[in-house]
C-alpha cells in the first residue's frame, strides 16, 4: 500500500501565521486534491509546549534565526509557533480533514524538537508513524506540505533511511528560504537520499 503524509499544514505556517511560510496556502488546494487518491492519509502537526526548545524567547540573550547548542544537538531558534491547542496549531481550515486517517502530534516534548514525521531531531524518541504504517503494509510514502527545506527534508531523510520508497511532490511544497537556495539545496539532498521527486499531475493522472 501507498500512503499521502501532508506535513504541518497548519494555520501558523500560512500567510498571517506566526512562522508563515511563502505560498504555505497554494499547498492546501494540491493537498486535497492528492488525498482522492490514496487509501491511506497522514496529517502530521506541530504541538509544542509553551517552554519548547526551539523557541527563541525561552533562551534569552538569543533571538530568532540563530543556531545554539542544546545538550549537543544543533538548534534552530524560531518565533513562537504550533502551540498545543492553539488556533495557530490546528490545521488549514480549507483542509479536507474527512479524507485523513490520522493526526499525528510531533514536537510535544519540551526538550527536543521533531521536524520529521518520523523521530526528533536527536534521533532519540519515535514518533510511531513507522509503525503504524509497516502495520498497514505501507511500502510507499509520498510527502507534500511546509515546509521543503525543513520539516518535509527531515521526513523524506528518515523515510529512506527507514527503508520505505518516498515520493516528494514538489508542487504540494513550499520552503522557507533561511539562506539563498534553501529549497532547491533541500530538493538536491532528498534526490540524493533516493527520494523520488515528482509533481502533483504524476501522482493524480489523466
Amino acid at each position: 500500500m501507498d500512503a499521502l503524509i501532508l506535513v504541518d499544514l497548519q494555520n501558523d505556517f500560512m500567510p498571517g501565521g506566526a512562522l508563515a511560510v511563502p505560498g504555505g496556502d497554494e499547498v492546501v488546494p494540491v493537498a486535497n486534491a492528492l488525498t482522492e487518491q490514496f487509501e491511506l492519509v497522514v496529517a502530521t502537526g506541530d504541538w509544542h509546549p509553551p517552554d519548547h526548545v526551539s523557541f527563541a524567547e525561552n533562551h534569552p540573550g538569543h533571538d530568532v534565526g540563530e543556531t545554539i547548542q542544546v545538550e549537543g544537538v544543533d538548534q534552530h531558534l524560531w518565533p513562537v509557533h504550533c502551540v498545543a491547542d492553539t488556533q495557530g496549531a490546528a490545521l488549514h481550515p480549507d483542509l479536507n480533514t474527512d479524507a485523513i486517517d490520522k493526526i499525528l502530534h510531533k514536537g510535544d516534548d519540551a526538550k527536543l524538537d521533531s521536524y520529521s514525521v518520523f523521530f526528533d531531531n536527536a534521533h532519540v524518541r519515535r514518533t510511531g508513524l513507522a509503525g503504524f504504517l509497516r502495520g498497514r503494509s505501507v511500502e510507499a510514502v509520498y510527502l507534500a506540505g511546509l515546509a521543503t527545506n525543513v520539516c518535509v527534508k527531515a521526513s523524506a531523510l528518515d523515510a529512506r533511511r527507514l527503508g520505505f520508497e518516498t515520493y516528494v511532490v514538489a508542487d504540494g511544497c513550499r520552503g522557507i528560504e533561511l539562506t539563498d537556495g534553501d529549497v532547491a539545496r533541500a530538493f538536491e539532498t532528498m534526490r540524493a537520499a533516493g527520494a523520488h521527486i515528482v509533481n502533483s499531475a504524476e501522482v493524480l493522472g489523466p
